[in-house]
């Protein structure tokens, strides 16, 4: 039995929402209080936190761990011109063997002028040499002719279901390979196994705790979810993960009997994963009408309603929730028509109306607004992408932006909100989105003090639920998780700061102090 004492803890329990003593004991909050709760628990051992504020723990509801922790050792393409992009590359070519993969993360060809780069202009940088280089959205691949011939990909390779191979005006490839033809190369290039994997996880994670992240849901793949398995084996899993399952696994899934919740409260079975479209970047999110700047595109829908409800019945008959990948307004469209197919089917069928997600949610149809609210869906959505992608989302959808990213429409219309960063797409320090949330402003202060839609933006316990009590729900949890109250697994981190009362523009910059999980300090700084 532990005493935090002399904190200022926000519990987020609407029956105490503050607190000055929390009692922490087997790993779950025993009791949030003031100066009784000494008396109450006289043997407890007491930690004073000398004013400091505590909040439960925050949760990434969407990232991507596997893509995370080896982009931390590509070359970081982000936020640099296409110039020393390349310089980078051959920088890095000229430290790896010769018959050696390159891969980098984070180029934005609309940082570029919206000019597409080529793999000619990669074969400079380092002739002969496969080199894969991920676009932030990482829906769009960047790759050398080296890269291409590898993986097979010439003039007369299809574009398979899904995706597309840009090509010029011979019909060979330039080089840029757009959603699934992205696995034409991935296909071909090594990637760590399972052992190798959990190596760099015990890296990796704990760098997460350091940002106040006591839980996440993560949406890689099979790899990632063994390398998992191997960390909490050893007890050295120090987050709580809620583990996706990618599409094609899903009759297996079934086939072993597995449903959405399995395991523990450390390491959990979550949702299938769906693809409904493509990403704003590079314009293959599935509009209902052209994007602004590219009047003959409308994206590209990956799935649509009918697809999404077939393969829907199977999942939910064997007791498995979807998460659903949306960004255009046409995609979320199909996807919430899909879903009220889905929905009739589960009662129909006395099936129990599982957590189902919608990923992203980046624009609405104003038809479409209160939509989610009406099946029950969660709307898993990452403030953090609202400020970096506003230029391009300007440029590209227009006035159709009052509902792009609207988290204050869907709150009104009364959907869950759980929140995360989509990393590597966006850092994964949650104070970034939190400041976004509240701001609709990136960290330099654009674009002016009432932020971009300000009608959009929440308060700062709004946008906390989207970090905590939000995850928690979509995972199934929200009985025990996501709140400092009693019974209450005991997740929390300590801050020297208060988010309540800080000016909104620090909130990017608060830095956690300690984490904790399961009652046990994970970090401490």
């Amino acid at each position: 039995m532990k005493l935090l004492t002399h904190a200022r803890i926000h519990t987020l329990d609407p029956h105490r929402p503050q607190a000055s003593v929390l009692a922490v004991d087997g790993g779950r909050v025993a009791a949030a209080g003031g100066e009784e709760l000494l008396d109450a628990f006289p043997g407890a051992m007491l930690q004073d936190l000398d004013g400091r504020v505590v909040l439960p723990g925050l949760i990434d509801a969407h990232l991507h761990l596997e893509e995370y922790a080896l982009s931390l050792q590509m070359v970081d393409c982000q936020g640099c011109s296409q110039a020393e992009c390349l310089a980078r590359v051959a920088a890095r070519a000229r430290q790896t063997p010769p018959d050696g993969w390159i891969r980098g993360h984070g180029w934005n060809q609309n940082d570029w002028g919206g000019a597409w780069p080529s793999a000619a202009d990669l074969e400079t940088a380092a002739p002969g040499r496969p080199v894969y280089l991920t676009a932030r959205s990482l829906h769009l691949a960047w790759v050398s002719p080296t890269a291409l011939r590898l993986a097979g990909v010439q003039a007369a390779t299809p574009d398979p279901p899904g995706g597309s191979i840009q090509r010029d005006a011979h019909g060979q490839p330039t080089g840029l390979l757009f959603e699934n033809a992205i696995r034409l190369v991935e296909a071909v290039f090594p990637r760590p196994d399972a052992a190798a994997l959990a190596e760099l996880y015990r890296t990796v994670l704990p760098g997460l705790a350091r940002l106040g992240l006591t839980g996440v849901h993560d949406f890689d793949r099979r790899t990632s979810f063994q390398a998992l398995q191997l960390l909490h084996a050893y007890g050295e899993l120090p987050l709580r993960v809620v583990k996706s399952l990618p599409r094609e696994l899903l009759p297996q899934a079934v086939e072993l009997g597995l449903r959405s919740g399995f395991g523990d409260d450390r390491l959990r079975i979550g949702p299938v994963k769906l693809f409904a479209d493509g990403a704003l970047g590079p314009h293959t999110a599935a509009m209902l009408a052209p994007y602004v700047d590219d009047p003959q595109n409308r994206g590209i829908l990956v799935m649509d309603s009918r697809e999404l409800f077939e393969t829907g019945q199977e999942a939910v008959a064997a007791g498995l929730s979807l998460a659903v990948h949306a960004i255009g307004d046409r995609a979320v469209h199909e996807v919430l028509e899909g879903f009220g197919r889905l929905r009739v089917y589960e009662r129909e069928r006395g099936l129990p109306a599982l957590r189902h997600r919608i990923e992203h949610v980046q624009l609405l149809h104003p038809g479409d607004a209160a939509r989610l609210a009406e099946l029950g869906l969660v709307a898993s959505m990452q403030p953090i992408h609202a400020p970096s992608d506003m230029p391009v989302a300007e440029r590209s959808w227009g006035a159709r932006n009052a509902l792009a990213y609207a988290w204050r429409t869907q709150l009104q219309a009364g959907v869950r909100l759980a929140f995360g960063s989509d990393a590597p797409v966006e850092s994964p320090n949650p104070f970034l989105g939190l400041h976004a949330a509240v701001t609709r402003r990136r960290q330099d202060g654009t674009p002016g003090v009432e932020g971009w839609h300000p009608e959009q933006r929440l308060t700062v316990g709004e946008a906390l639920e989207g970090f905590t009590l939000g995850p928690a729900y979509a995972a199934g949890m929200d009985d025990r998780l996501g709140r400092l109250a009693a019974g209450c697994l005991a997740d929390l981190i300590v801050l020297d700061r208060d988010p309540f009362t800080c000016e909104p523009s620090e909130l990017g910059s608060l830095q956690p102090q300690a984490s904790m999980v399961d009652g046990e300090w994970v970090w401490q700084s």
